[in-house]
């Protein structure tokens, strides 16, 4: 997948795409389904899949102290959007430039000027442009003048949820419901970052952890969870607490990975960890004694959980 973070004299390579044009946060099954109609709208006329992304998040733009909501920050979403067939991602750095632009401007100093798009996706409650002032509406009546073509994409959802959103899905997150939040997305919710020095707290109790930052990523429902984890090329199962350790009387809040049957030095290492089942909520307990007998119990829980849950995400 080609990746470019700016329109001004792309390739010819890179012009003339079939694009699909979203935040797609999280990458979910309406996300899915967008991509695979701009590929399909591609094939038609010979052009590749392109994704429009805008990174920062305009959310973080405009509202930089915000709430922590991002369900997948640049690398995971790049991961995933060339998983579902991406062969062009533009990942547009969204400035105050960019943020001053008119719908109109937008079109023909972006999508035509410099990307020379040919065929458009975007779903119903597209809006763009400064003010947000551009919608489905405007997009189509540019499409004549300026020579593309525009679909309009319906709303993918369940029976009980209308339309498949990130929001929803955030929302299950903070609930403590990631298997729900799975079917929502097509895959496991999953975090990304580099193994930490903690206080080593965990290897003296006998459960032995590796501490990643959830640093400008959602923050789930505190407490603990079994999971599946990726680390040096191979896969293992595990269980963590995503929490402030209260037994010990922390404040911050970490993650805090125990993996099964895993005694190797990873300091430093990147690791993904995949978000399975909500286990407990994290609790107080009396003594270091009682908090190794629960985690004994909790590991316990997790492997049987972990055993009989596909490596794929539950359907909807």
């Amino acid at each position: 997948m080609q990746i470019f973070r700016h329109f001004e004299h792309l390739p010819a390579s890179a012009r003339g795409a079939s694009i699909a044009i979203g935040n797609f946060d999280g990458v979910h099954r309406g996300h899915q389904a967008l991509l695979a109609r701009a590929k399909e709208e591609g094939r038609k006329i010979g052009a590749e899949l392109g994704a429009l992304i805008f990174e920062p998040h305009p959310q973080e733009f405009f509202k930089p102290d915000g709430p922590r909501f991002r369900l997948t920050p640049f690398r995971a979403k790049t991961r995933l959007l060339e998983h579902y067939g991406t062969d062009i991602l533009y990942a547009l750095h969204f400035d105050k430039a960019l943020a001053s632009l008119t719908a109109e401007e937008f079109v023909e100093k972006v999508l035509i000027g410099g990307m020379r798009v040919r065929h458009i996706v975007v779903g119903e409650d597209f809006q763009f442009g400064k003010g947000r002032t551009g919608n489905t509406q405007l997009l189509k009546a540019l499409a004549g003048p300026h020579g593309y073509r525009v679909t309009i994409f319906d709303p993918v959802g369940t029976g009980d949820v209308p339309k498949i959103s990130s929001t929803r899905i955030r929302e299950l997150l903070r609930e403590g419901k990631p298997d729900r939040a799975a079917r929502l997305l097509g895959h496991w919710w999953t975090v990304e970052g580099r193994v930490a020095h903690g206080d080593k707290r965990g290897r003296t109790l006998g459960f032995p952890t590796a501490n990643v930052s959830l640093e400008g990523t959602l923050e789930p429902a505190l407490g603990i969870y079994a999971v599946r984890v990726e680390v040096g090329g191979r896969r293992y199962h595990g269980a963590a607490n995503y929490g402030r350790r209260p037994t010990f009387d922390k404040k911050d809040v970490l993650l805090e990975v125990h993996i099964f049957d895993f005694d190797e030095d990873i300091y430093g290492q990147p690791i993904v960890v995949e978000f399975v089942s909500f286990l407990r909520p994290e609790l107080k307990f009396p003594s270091a004694d009682e908090l190794v007998a629960q985690m004994t119990a909790d590991c316990a829980e997790a492997k049987r959980i972990l055993a009989r849950t596909p490596e794929t995400a539950p359907p909807l």
